[in-house]
């Protein structure tokens, strides 16, 4: 491999979120906390969703395979955030490096698709009640779900095997906490203006083009919910999308904010990397299950009959 006969370092070291070992140990059992509530709340939307029958419709579907990627998306970079934190020695291979950047490319990329999937399915709900089975079949959903995935691979298929040519110095700090693609960049002794073309037009094809598609179901669900009569009705249709509406703020706000900050190591980088990567995988489920009548009353039957296996 191209990587490992030109480059001059064989490892990274990730500085993390702080050198100081006492605010590393509550780090530590901070995220620990987060990750593992991460898993369950995504784990228990997974086994909600699967075992009650009312929440098999396009919607939920769609929900279980965005709590499958929020489970995806905080284990590529937590688990080796939480052992750094631990380490004195807090290093990962070029190789290592690389593989994270590409599923956080991959993961992430999907994730963004499938919002905007799921901002049709709520386009087709509230603007055309009537044809919403037509519209949502079951084929198209599968479909769509496929797209995400292929589509996020396919952007990190682009962006990643152009990172392997690349030479590294022997200045081989990374001021994050994890291999972002953008952070390898002032590592590298090579010219990485292809590289960065390449991310920039990745970026902006994937980013403003699933944005625009979202974009343009709120504006129509918008104008259908304001020419709605009853405010009851208005209040009721605006609920079956604030959900997703707050899950899309969350995690393209920040991913957004994250990307046009230039990459440093500034805790204000950090913070917007953290939102996305950790802290919107912990609060998707919440959100979801909180906000959402049909999810509680699902968790509460799915609990009941568990109760009952038990007797």
């Amino acid at each position: 491999m191209a990587l490992r006969n030109h480059s001059t370092s064989t490892e990274f070291i990730l500085l993390g979120l702080s050198a100081d070992p006492k605010v590393q140990a509550l780090l530590f059992v901070l995220f620990l906390g987060i990750y593992l509530l991460t898993v369950m709340g995504n784990l228990a939307m997974l086994l909600v969703i699967s075992a009650d029958l009312h929440l098999h419709t396009p919607m939920y579907f769609f929900l279980s395979n965005l709590s499958f990627l929020d489970l995806c998306f905080s284990s590529v970079t937590v688990p080796k955030m939480l052992e750094n934190l631990l380490s004195k020695r807090k290093i990962i291979s070029i190789e290592g490096c690389l593989t994270q950047a590409f599923f956080v490319f991959d993961v992430g990329g999907t994730e963004i698709f499938l919002l905007s999937a799921m901002a049709y399915d709520r386009y087709a709900a509230i603007c055309h009640p009537l044809l919403y089975s037509c519209m949502m079949s079951n084929q198209l959903c599968v479909r769509l779900v496929w797209a995400s995935w292929s589509l996020g691979f396919l952007d990190a298929v682009i962006n990643i095997p152009l990172a392997m040519n690349l030479n590294f110095c022997e200045a081989h700090t990374i001021p994050h906490y994890s291999c972002e693609l953008p952070s390898l960049f002032p590592l590298s002794c090579s010219d990485v203006s292809t590289n960065l073309t390449v991310l920039l037009c990745s970026t902006l094809l994937h980013g403003f083009g699933t944005f625009f598609l979202i974009f343009f179901s709120y504006a129509r669900i918008v104008s259908t919910i304001l020419s709605i009569s009853s405010s009851l009705g208005r209040s009721k249709a605006f609920s079956t999308c604030s959900s997703h509406l707050t899950a899309v703020s969350f995690f393209y706000g920040s991913a957004f904010l994250r990307h046009l900050i230039p990459t440093s190591g500034s805790p204000l980088e950090l913070i917007f990397s953290i939102q996305y990567g950790v802290i919107t995988p912990l609060v998707n489920p919440l959100i979801y299950s909180l906000k959402n009548k049909e999810v509680k009353a699902a968790l509460r039957r799915t609990l009941g009959k568990c109760l009952q296996w038990h007797r």
